[in-house]
């Protein structure tokens, strides 16, 4: 497993925190050579100076801004084998809608409240964001025959927690999108697959207020996931041990609930 990813390129996004560095420094540990995305310039570069490789600022709504650290990865390092897309937001006012709501034993109505603005941007980031990148990534990899593609979707796109629709609908579409894709380009040699986490133990995760982290918890189901736990699975998708799944969302979310 220490040379899993020996002598393949790999572009990380989201990397600068949460799954995306604990992918970031798997890949690292075996073998792959790496570029590192965030829009947080301060901690992509932290992670990339840990890693010994190269960071790069995107904003994965910005088409363009995409395109251009894909371009830099082929010109660095010659090539592009890996993409595991960890780049997203989740939306805390929402979340403390839902836990003020939970607390005093009424719905969540949070749609009747939810702006265009804020609508706007959970889907921009995760929903055009996984198309940017994953249009980019297959640009490089389908004229050369080979490719692994991770999009990071979530356990929410199935259970459609309520209060959290504008969530749910932009990770439903990473899904949605991601599966299309994986059948246009597996003739090509390229596959795409999910990892639909459930809880995880992120920066996402320290924003949600206590109520509602304990009404995702319990004795039956296991606790939030650490990020490395996320990342392992995204590993196995992205190594030669998962050649035969494309367009597959594995639900990593402690038994939650199954599909």
């Amino acid at each position: 497993m220490a040379d899993r990813f020996a002598g393949k390129v790999a572009l990380v996004t989201g990397a600068g925190s949460g799954i995306g560095a604990a992918v970031a420094r798997g890949l690292a540990r075996e073998g792959a050579t790496l570029v590192l995305a965030d829009v947080d310039e301060t901690s992509v570069g932290k992670v990339a100076a840990e890693l010994g490789c190269l960071a790069r600022t995107v904003d994965v709504v910005d088409a363009a801004q995409v395109d251009g650290v894909v371009a830099d990865t082929v010109t660095a390092h010659g090539g592009l084998d890996v993409v595991v897309h960890c780049a997203g937001v989740d939306d805390p006012a929402a979340k403390e809608r839902i836990a003020e709501r939970l607390a005093a034993g009424r719905p969540p109505d949070v749609t009747v409240d939810l702006s265009d603005d804020r609508w706007r941007r959970v889907l921009a980031v995760n929903l055009d964001g996984t198309f940017h990148v994953l249009r980019a990534a297959l640009r490089v990899m389908v004229p050369r025959g080979a490719g692994a593609i991770v999009t990071v979707g979530s356990s929410a796109a199935f259970d459609a927690p309520a209060g959290y629709p504008h969530y749910a609908a932009s990770k439903a579409g990473v899904h949605a999108l991601s599966q299309a894709i994986a059948k246009e380009v597996v003739g090509h040699g390229v596959r795409v697959n999910v990892v639909a986490p459930g809880p995880t133990e992120t920066g996402m995760a320290a924003r949600t207020p206590a109520a509602l982290r304990e009404a995702m918890a319990g004795s039956q189901v296991r606790p939030y996931a650490t990020a490395e736990e996320i990342a392992d699975v995204a590993l196995f998708l992205a190594g030669d041990g998962a050649a035969n799944l494309a367009g597959a969302v594995l639900l990593a979310n402690g038994g939650r609930f199954t599909r």
